[in-house]
């Protein structure tokens, strides 16, 4: 396959895991999700993968910049989806250090742990899907 058609490809991949799991891993975690939750999952997914398989770069510091990263769409989507549109996705304005209820220190803690096992699920992928058959 073309080398521009397997990278799109790839990150086509990338961005659907990353929305699918994202949607999921919320349902499970509260009961349901909503759409704007898998755009979001996807872009995150999107940003940290190139990360996770470029340079070798040490665990912890790459769960620090996914954790960035996380937080930061989740700032700007939850800016437009719930404070914009009003639709009232999820506010964090009960937990302790959150800024405008759209995103929290807590929150942040839990998405530098979920990036430990996508660090391995990004290098997998393109270990195991994307340097095949080259």
């Amino acid at each position: 396959m073309h080398i521009r058609l397997r990278r799109l490809a790839e990150y086509a991949l990338v961005a659907t895991v990353g929305g699918v799991g994202y949607y999921t891993l919320e349902t499970l975690w509260r009961g349901w999700s909503h759409w704007s939750m898998a755009l979001a999952g996807g872009l995150c997914l999107l940003l940290y993968y190139p990360l996770c398989t470029g340079r070798a770069r040490p665990q912890l510091l790459l769960a620090l910049i996914g954790a960035a990263i996380i937080t930061a769409i989740e700032f700007c989507v939850g800016m437009i989806v719930n404070v914009a549109l009003g639709l009232d996705v999820w506010d964090y304005s009960a937990l302790p250090l959150n800024l405008w209820g759209q995103i929290s220190l807590l929150y942040s803690a839990l998405w530098f742990l979920l990036c430990i096992p996508m660090t391995w699920l990004c290098r997998s992928l393109r270990r195991h899907v994307f340097t095949t058959g080259q």
